[in-house]
């Protein structure tokens, strides 16, 4: 079955980070994906750009609307994710205890990907829909 890791944290904790501790913190996310790699639970994985490069898009009143930033006010603010395949919750929740930074300034949220063949739902084409 398949997790989501949504990584959650201050963002502006690296703004004030030396290059020395900035390389030390990969080095500790490097190690992280390494052993994600070679349990074969790695599926993907991406840092997100910080939350002011982000537009959220609402429907208000009829009308499409962007706004820059977040969706929300927050003292976190997503900063990546992985996704995970996994055998069940507990492991999951396993390799969620082992991110870097989660005891210092953030947390992860892990939410089980919807298995649409399993509720029952026919999926399209991906091959016919791309786009």
């Amino acid at each position: 079955m398949k997790y989501l890791l949504l990584l959650y944290g201050d963002e502006t904790r690296w703004e004030n980070m030396s290059p020395e501790d900035s390389a030390e913190d990969m080095q500790r996310w490097s190690a992280f994906g390494e052993d994600l790699t070679a349990s074969g639970a790695f599926v993907a994985g991406e840092g997100l750009a910080p939350t002011a490069a982000a537009t959220t898009v609402r429907i208000k009143d009829g009308e499409v609307v962007h706004t820059d930033g977040p969706f929300a006010e927050t003292r976190e603010q997503l900063g990546g994710f992985y996704l995970l395949e996994c055998p069940d919750l507990d492991a999951a929740l396993g390799w969620a205890a082992k991110v870097p930074d989660l005891g210092e300034s953030g947390s992860v949220e892990v939410r089980p990907v919807m298995d649409y063949e399993a509720a029952g739902y026919e999926l399209p084409d991906a091959e016919t829909h791309a786009g």
